[in-house]
């Protein structure tokens, strides 16, 4: 028999007619909601099938993890509600250990109502840890699809080798998605969305070379209801949707999830009067809970979201997954590269003075055979002045030196075994080692960073020789550049970390093939990457080093 939440108990007796759209091997061992009939559920203005938006699932532990759908059968409605009925309803869920969907393990009932966008999250426990496990959701006579997802290793055991992606920024305007479709087909254990789920601008503002593929719906996201329409948009993309379908992921924001380059309670633009910014950051807040696989611990509270937290995969590996934007001291001198003295102020902080604490108690207390920083913005250095000057992004680490330094020094201090950063933004696949000391450049690398480049974002890109990107040669730590669209596939075992940077070079027309266009290596108790393999470029796909330059200085 499945395991039954207290609330399936009190509707299992109810529940006949709800099941009669899947086999009738299921049928027989599970409990529905409520006895929704098409008819019944029209009655009470639900009248085609509410699960457009897909499954997710996320924050896994070895006992289960966070299953999400979000009933929405009109995903553009401009109210943002997804053209759902201004009504609760009984939404049954599932979880199987089987991927044919007949051996029920868990199931239970949740509701859900208008004021949270007619989301569904449920945190399942008691599962088998390190396994595999398949769910989905039902309403009356409508099925969702069936979405994947793996628990963490037991506490105490390594488990086996982990299959973990990570990717970010995808504009939704600049090109399909094929990249997270690729993705899925790659069938990792754990994806990591580190920011940028969605973008904020309206039609026409952001553009590239050549003109948008698509088009945003609806006005720049300021309400509820537009930031719901934004979301409820992305996640009809069917292949976003199977990238979530295909194993759990850890997200965490960056800034277009609510403005671009915003800081605090700072918009990006304090020069230019935006009196609602406030509300409209808790607007972002409330929709970006409602549409991601996060646990209750997570419900934003009015301007504030916890959305920094850890995970753990066993012994083999620890996911600190930090919040960059919430916490943030404003950028010094402005957004874009500058020379700027006040970058060193040891008063400045990318992750105000409670995270960073969180951060390296953490890096104390992990056993793990890796740390894994999961983040948003660029953490080593990049220098694009071959002079004395230090010319670099003031919103990246460079804008925050001292509060780098601090965390830096205390996974050193801590003796973590290996230390290595995930990070998005840039929209280019970089590689490079982490240093206390990056004016000298024979000072000891103390961890690694990994850059995955953007899923759509910019366009299609081009390929390069990453040796000729002036960015490498002012900075010898970084080892690898590539400006290409695509996500990093990596492999952690206890013997080392693999990173295949994966390239889609095409996305501005759909159904692009992948390759790996670059390998690095992170042996256990080696600080720093070492490249494997890079792919010869592409001589149709080529782009010269002043394109690249330009698009890493000028990016919105």
């Amino acid at each position: 028999m499945p395991h039954l939440d207290r609330r399936s108990f009190l509707v299992a007796g109810l529940a006949a007619g709800a099941v009669a759209a899947v086999p009738a091997t299921a049928a027989l061992a599970e409990p529905a909601p409520a006895a929704e009939t098409a008819r019944s559920l029209a009655s009470r203005g639900l009248r085609a099938d509410p699960f457009t938006l897909g499954v997710a699932s996320g924050d896994p532990g070895p006992g289960g993890f966070v299953i999400w759908t979000r009933l929405a059968p009109q995903p553009p409605a401009e109210d943002g509600m997804g053209g759902m009925p201004s009504r609760p309803f009984a939404v049954l869920w599932q979880v199987y250990a089987d991927e044919r969907c007949r051996h029920v393990v868990r199931a239970g009932v949740e509701t859900a109502g208008p004021e949270w966008g007619h989301s569904v999250h449920v945190e399942v426990e008691g599962l088998q840890p390190g396994r595999d496990y398949w769910y989905r959701f039902r309403l009356g006579g409508y099925v969702s699809p069936v979405g994947r997802a793996r628990t963490a290793p037991h506490p105490l055991t390594f488990g086996g080798p982990l299959v973990m992606a990570f990717v970010s920024c995808a504009q939704y305007e600049h090109g399909y998605f094929t990249s997270y479709r690729r993705l899925a087909e790659d069938h990792p254990d754990l994806v990591l969305h580190l920011g940028d789920y969605q973008y904020e601008y309206t039609r026409n503002t952001y553009t590239i070379p050549g003109g948008n593929v698509r088009d945003h719906e609806g006005p720049e996201t300021e309400t509820l209801a537009g930031y719901r329409q934004r979301h409820a948009q992305y996640k009809a993309d069917l292949d976003l949707q199977a990238a979530h379908a295909t194993a759990p992921w850890l997200v965490v924001w960056d800034d277009h999830e609510v403005d671009n380059n915003w800081a605090g309670e700072v918009p990006e633009r304090p020069d230019v009067p935006q009196p609602n910014f406030l509300a409209r950051r808790e607007a972002a807040f409330r929709a970006y809970y409602e549409n991601m696989p996060l646990r209750r611990t997570s419900v934003p509270r009015g301007i504030d979201m916890q959305l920094y937290r850890r995970i753990r995969w066993g012994r083999l590996a620890t996911f600190h997954m930090l919040d960059t934007r919430q916490f943030r001291d404003d950028q010094a001198c402005g957004d874009g590269y500058r020379d700027c003295p006040a970058a060193s102020d040891p008063a400045r902080s990318i992750t105000g003075d409670e995270q960073e604490r969180w951060l390296i108690d953490g890096f104390h207390q992990s056993r793990a055979q890796w740390d894994i920083i999961g983040q948003q913005v660029f953490f080593g250095r990049r220098d694009n002045d071959p002079g004395p000057a230090k010319v670099t992004g003031m919103d990246a680490w460079d804008g925050y030196v001292a509060s780098r330094q601090r965390i830096t020094q205390g996974w050193v201090d801590a003796e973590v075994r290996n230390a290595v950063v995930l990070t998005g933004d840039v929209h280019a696949h970089w590689a490079g080692d982490l240093k206390l000391d990056y004016d000298d450049p024979g000072s000891p690398a103390v961890g690694s960073e990994l850059v995955a480049t953007s899923i759509s974002t910019g366009g299609d890109g081009a390929d390069s020789d990453p040796a000729a990107h002036p960015f490498l040669r002012i900075n010898p730590h970084l080892k690898f550049y590539n400006n290409q669209r695509g996500y990093v596939l990596t492999k952690v075992d206890r013997e080392q970390l693999t990173a295949d940077f994966r390239v889609v070079p095409q996305v501005q027309v759909p159904g692009s093939p992948v390759h790996t266009k670059a390998t690095f290596v992170v042996e256990d108790r080696v600080p720093g990457v070492r490249q494997t393999y890079l792919r010869p470029v592409d001589p149709a796909l080529r782009t010269t080093v002043e394109d690249t330059v330009q698009l890493e200085t000028e990016r919105p």
